[in-house]
């Protein structure tokens, strides 16, 4: 059902109130604020239509509501005023990445301790190679009569190994059967393509060293994975005990455990194929943990292959406006830190190592 520009008015106005105080919202409120010139009963009505219809909740028998899921996510979409930095708020932000972001190496642990910092929420800072690692080569030693050595060499060029036993006796041929279905199959892949599907292909194809097949598809899985999240770093877990959602010591402490490197680890997924930010409110949310909570994400281009992703984990009431904004301008003044320098354009025929 779309909603009637009043419905939207009344939407807009509950969420910027509630972000603002963290009490629900009632009809006196919103009809003091300068701009709504509408009835405190047309209010009333329209707050209650709201709420039929999913987008507002009542948290107890009082008159005021608060945003549900569906209308963060509608505000997200729809309703929010762009937030404009104030030239403090972005020479602040540059100043601080000029001044602490001076290695590379040490990238993924400053950004995440900034974007905190900037945003007063627990930030998650994440680099990785663009599409993600893939495997270029698969080789299989047998070790005796008992067990395999599986060899992985990555995209990366780093090699890893590991020692198989054996269920059943496999020869030779088997392994070179295997090792060119392998080769054939599952080279090229990022962990994401790495399916059910795939794994029945190849084991019917595999021959007599079939019953392998699922460990070497464990272990490459796992080991593509561990590439792709390697470099993650979380910093800011205690500014959420300052918000009024958290005051509960059991509800914070639920929250804090769950914002880890495993619940977090599939967002830079979620971002693979997105331009731009993205929000993902309460049960938008791939993992369980993370539920009552929203997440702000970014991306940024460090270079050399590399890409960054930034993102924020708050309560739903954050203030996705002045998050959304702040991130933006991270990435972008990010990205250009670490852009090459343009070559300068020298007179035809004349090279680099000439000039």
């Amino acid at each position: 059902m779309e909603l009637s520009e009043r419905k939207k008015k009344v939407l807009r106005s509950v969420v910027d109130l509630y972000i603002r105080t963290a009490e629900p919202v009632g009809s006196k409120a919103i009809t003091e604020l300068p701009d709504m010139k509408y009835s405190s009963a047309t209010i009333r009505n329209e707050m209650a239509a709201l709420t039929e219809l999913g987008y507002l909740e009542q948290p107890h028998t009082s008159a005021g509501r608060i945003p549900s899921p569906a209308g963060y996510r509608l505000y997200v979409d729809e309703l929010m005023a762009d937030y404009r930095l104030s030239m403090d708020e972005a020479n602040s932000i540059h100043d601080a990445i000029e001044e602490k972001m001076q290695r590379v190496d040490k990238l993924v642990e400053k950004v995440a301790k900034l974007v905190s910092q900037a945003t007063d929420l627990p930030a998650i800072s994440v680099a990785s190679r663009q599409g993600g690692a893939t495997v270029k080569r698969f080789d299989l030693i047998l070790a005796g009569q008992s067990s395999v050595i599986l060899v992985v060499m990555l995209s990366t060029d780093e090699v890893v190994n590991k020692l198989i036993k054996l269920p059943v006796n496999v020869t030779e041929t088997d392994l070179k059967l295997l090792s060119a279905v392998l080769n054939a199959a599952m080279t090229g892949l990022t962990a994401m393509k790495f399916t059910a599907e795939l794994l029945e292909r190849v084991m019917n194809s595999a021959g007599a060293a079939s019953t392998l097949v699922p460990v070497i598809v464990d272990f490459t899985t796992d080991t593509l994975r561990r590439q792709g999240t390697a470099n993650m770093a979380i910093a800011g877990h205690s500014r959420l005990l300052g918000l009024p959602e958290y005051r509960d010591v059991d509800k914070a402490q639920k929250v804090l455990s769950s914002i880890d490197e495993d619940a977090l680890s599939n967002l830079p997924a979620v971002m693979q194929n997105e331009n731009g930010t993205k929000v993902l409110v309460g049960p938008e949310n791939v993992a369980q943990e993370l539920k009552d909570t929203s997440v702000v994400m970014t991306k940024f281009d460090i270079g050399d292959g590399l890409q960054g992703m930034i993102g924020v984990v708050g309560p739903t009431r954050m203030d996705y406006a002045k998050v959304t904004a702040r991130l933006s301008y991270f990435a972008e003044s990010l990205s250009k830190m670490f852009a090459k320098p343009e070559q300068p354009q020298l007179p035809e025929g004349q090279s680099n190592e000439e000039a």
